[in-house]
């Protein structure tokens, strides 16, 4: 069933493990993520970027179909169909009125001030709704060397403040990670997570997780860390296969079949995935 993800949440964090966010790019990958989830027994967000609702027909397609393939594929763990990187309030109320069950509203490139403010229309539309909001603090870049994107790291102050003056459900704080594959090595600032999580009392979540050696996602997780945002990680597993399946079967032409090549690879990394979070329900 569809939910918000605060009882999920709220429970990894008061028992030191996370919950997998997997970002969705079309109906194949919606379905195995489902599928693969719903075995292991495990709760997961559903992260669709702007680009992929965009990519996928719009805000009530990826809805529509979230919900249908719950139903039909008679999936029985909580799932939230969270908006990934919301650039606009009026893109978080679409998605809310689409029946997207919780958002994330980034504000990160403005001021403080600026963010404050945006997040907070933003949470009232959606509290009102019983949609949970998930904002960040600092900026989380792309593809950068996470040396370079500690000059924008998130400080505990920052985050004092946009709680408080927010009543935001989750915060993403920008503390060394970048989105993407990491040139160098990821670089993050485990002190500062430790001192956000005891300061404020909602769940974290780690942007970037594709790259981070398992033994810092591990300390992350033990620091307050609850989410981690997976996106780059099934997209190069799938496209592996896909291009092996390829050139080992260039007479194939029914998409089907070359999309599907992908799915064992995808539900592999997967349970791997879960492993490493120690995720439970």
């Amino acid at each position: 069933m569809l939910v918000n993800f605060n009882e999920m949440l709220l429970k990894a964090k008061k028992n030191k493990y996370a919950v997998p966010h997997f970002n969705i790019n079309n109906l194949e990958w919606t379905k195995f993520i489902l599928e693969e989830c719903n075995l292991l027994n495990i709760p997961v967000i559903l992260g669709a970027s702007e680009g992929a609702v965009k990519y996928m027909g719009g805000y009530n397609t990826v809805s529509n179909l979230v919900n249908g393939l719950i139903k039909d594929l008679d999936i029985k763990i909580p799932v939230c169909l969270h908006l990934d990187h919301g650039s606009s309030v009026e893109n978080c109320i679409k998605a809310i009125d689409a029946g997207f069950t919780s958002v994330m509203i980034d504000a990160s490139k403005y001021n403080l001030a600026e963010n404050i403010k945006i997040t907070t229309e933003v949470v009232k539309y959606a509290h009102e709704k019983n949609i949970t909001v998930e904002a960040e603090v600092g900026h989380i870049e792309e593809n950068i060397s996470s040396e370079d994107s500690r000059a924008t790291n998130a400080t505990v102050e920052e985050c004092i403040t946009l709680y408080e003056q927010t009543n935001i459900d989750a915060l993403a704080p920008a503390l060394g990670s970048v989105h993407g594959f990491y040139k160098g090595e990821a670089n993050l600032d485990f002190e500062r997570m430790k001192q956000i999580n005891e300061a404020i009392p909602i769940p974290l979540v780690l942007h970037g997780g594709t790259g981070i050696p398992n033994e810092k996602i591990k300390k992350a997780i033990k620091c307050g860390i609850s989410k981690i945002n997976i996106n780059t990680d099934l997209q190069y597993v799938w496209s592996r296969e896909i291009k092996k399946y390829v050139e080992t079967n260039p007479d194939v032409y029914d998409p089907r079949k070359i999309i599907k090549s992908g799915e064992e690879a995808i539900k592999t990394r997967i349970k791997e995935i879960v492993t490493l979070f120690e995720t439970e329900l």
